[in-house]
């Protein structure tokens, strides 16, 4: 496993406003790493100083071991938020140009379009004008281009916009291959439960500052295990016990929150006394939770 990127105590600022300050992350070869934040959190900032669209005002940029050069690009694919295709392009004479602009010969760009567009079942589209196609089926031609030159280090900022669950599985499943391959992902997305299904470490930042970066394995390790997944059938009386802090009833399934430290198997024993349990199940935090905890804590502070 090699640092991919790696940047250090990196800032910026427009005018009066600090878009980024002193942000350090490092993203390895194999690895799915999320970038995470509110609107305004500076994602995108960082992400223009990690591949030179604008140069940090103070700190560092490394790109695959050395200082960022506008070779180095040449290893990386970079999907950006503002999608940009020619609406009157056929998409595979499109797919072969953006491969001929990114240094591929013209047969080689060919070949590699039409196997990804089999791969992502779009085969029957290669003919066609981009503005004919659905916003889901353009996405997933910007996808391809992003690819077609084999890049190393692969950064996707919101991946999944404009996509129906059936082609975001089929990208989700592309990029958990990719990253098998060795390749180094970054996606910046504010779908918290793709993050937690794919990332393997993440950054949270909220007004340009890293308030919680790791692995998503020891971050989740941090937080108490106080949330309870519940089925049952009868008497819903024992939510009003007092370990609970709060709780959400959907008749027959519940979704409880604890207090700090509360023994669950105190609320189990009034449970199986009241009602018939089918689930009991105590949780860590979701990422959604933790996000909106961390965040809460900083934006209050």
């Amino acid at each position: 496993m090699s640092t991919v990127v790696y940047l250090d105590r990196i800032s910026k600022a427009y005018e009066k406003k600090i878009a980024v300050k002193d942000l350090s992350l490092q993203i390895d070869s194999g690895v799915m790493f999320g970038l995470l934040g509110p609107n305004g959190a500076g994602k995108t900032s960082s992400i223009r100083m990690m591949i030179g669209i604008t140069m940090p005002d103070s700190g560092t940029v490394n790109l695959f071991g050395q200082p960022f050069t506008r070779e180095s690009l040449k290893r990386v694919g970079y999907l950006p938020e503002e999608r940009g295709l020619y609406k009157k392009m056929k998409v595979m004479d499109q797919l072969v140009f953006m491969g001929e602009l990114r240094g591929l010969d013209p047969a080689v760009a060919g070949r590699r379009a039409h196997d990804w567009c089999e791969r992502l079942q779009i085969l029957d589209a290669v003919q066609k004008k981009t503005e004919e196609l659905s916003k889901g089926m353009q996405q997933k031609i910007q996808f391809i281009a992003t690819l077609l030159h084999d890049p190393e280090l692969i950064i996707m900022d919101e991946p999944f916009s404009g996509l129906d669950p059936v082609n975001a599985t089929l990208l989700q499943d592309t990029l958990i291959d990719l990253k098998k391959a060795g390749k180094a992902i970054l996606f910046s997305t504010h779908r918290m439960d793709q993050v937690e299904k794919l990332c393997d470490a993440i950054c949270l930042i909220n007004g340009g500052q890293a308030v919680l970066a790791g692995g998503m394995r020891e971050i989740k390790s941090r937080y108490e295990r106080n949330r309870v997944l519940l089925n049952f059938e009868g008497d819903n009386s024992f939510l009003q016990h007092p370990a609970i802090a709060d709780y959400k009833d959907y008749g027959g399934q519940a979704e409880i929150q604890l207090k700090p430290h509360a023994n669950a198997q105190d609320l189990l024993r009034e449970a199986v006394q009241k009602a018939t349990i089918y689930k009991f199940e105590l949780v860590e935090p979701s990422l959604e939770e933790i996000f909106i905890r961390t965040v809460g804590e900083k934006v209050d502070a």
